[in-house]
C-alpha cells in the first residue's frame, strides 16, 4: 500500500469510529427519553381516571375537603395534586424524569414533596379544552432564568424555552462546524397525550393551549 492509500484508510477508521461512539453515546439517552415520556403518559393515565371519577373534574378544581388539591395547587403547590391521584399511580418513581438529577423517587406518598417531582402542573387544564398544557417537565426558563418554583402565569405569547441539565442532544449544523447542544423537553396534554417539544416547538405549544393563560405550578 502507498502512504496516501494508508492515510485514506486512517480517515476511514476515524470516521467509523466517531460514527460507533456517537450511536453508543446517543443510546442511553435514547432510553431516558422514552422512559420519561413512559412516566409522563402513565401520570397522565392516573389523572384521567381520577377525573372520570370526580365529576369530570381535575384535582386541581376539586377542593381538598373533597379529595381534591384546589387550594394548595393556587397557592403554587403542586404536590397534593399529585398526592390526591395516588391510588390511580402504581409508584411515585413515574414523578421523577430519568434524566432529572436534582431529584430522587420518595418511598411512599405520604412522603412526597417536592424533592421527588420532576414535573410541573397546570392548575387550569380541563377537559374541555383537549389541546391544554396538562403538566410537563418543570426544567423551563424565561429570558434565560429558570422559572422558579410556585405558580406560574404561562401566556400564549410567553417567551419560554427549556432550561439546560436534563434532555438535550448535540448535533452538526454542518459536517465542519462544532457540536451544538439543543435542549428539549416533554410535554402532556389534557386529552391524555404526551409530545416530545423541541426549542422551536415549545412556543407553538404554548400559543395554541386553547387560553390565554394557563397557570402552571411548579414543585
Amino acid at each position: 500500500m502507498t502512504a496516501f492509500e494508508v492515510l485514506v484508510v486512517v480517515v476511514c477508521v476515524f470516521f467509523l469510529a466517531a460514527i460507533l461512539l456517537a450511536m453508543l453515546s446517543a443510546a442511553p439517552r435514547r432510553r431516558s427519553r422514552i422512559n420519561c415520556v413512559s412516566n409522563l403518559k402513565q401520570v397522565n393515565l392516573a389523572f384521567r381516571i381520577w377525573e372520570g371519577d370526580n365529576g369530570n373534574q381535575y384535582p386541581m378544581r376539586v377542593s381538598a375537603t373533597n379529595g381534591g388539591g384546589m387550594e394548595p395547587i393556587e397557592m403554587g403547590n403542586p404536590i397534593d395534586c399529585f398526592r390526591a391521584v395516588s391510588n390511580e399511580m402504581s409508584t411515585t418513581k413515574i414523578l421523577v424524569c430519568p434524566d432529572d438529577p436534582a431529584r430522587t423517587f420518595a418511598t411512599n406518598f405520604d412522603d412526597l414533596n417536592s424533592l421527588h417531582v420532576s414535573y410541573f402542573l397546570s392548575a387550569d387544564a380541563s377537559e374541555d379544552h383537549p389541546n391544554m398544557v396538562l403538566d410537563g417537565d418543570d426544567n423551563l426558563e424565561m429570558n434565560g432564568s429558570p422559572v422558579k418554583s410556585g405558580l406560574f402565569d404561562l401566556s400564549s405569547n410567553a417567551l419560554v424555552e427549556w432550561a439546560p441539565g436534563r434532555h438535550s442532544f448535540a448535533y452538526r449544523p454542518h459536517f465542519w462546524s462544532f457540536p451544538k447542544t439543543v435542549y428539549w423537553g416533554n410535554i402532556g396534554f389534557a386529552d391524555g397525550s404526551v409530545e416530545p417539544v423541541g426549542p422551536s416547538q415549545l412556543q407553538n405549544q404554548v400559543s395554541s393551549m386553547g387560553q390565554a393563560t394557563n397557570r402552571i405550578a411548579i414543585p
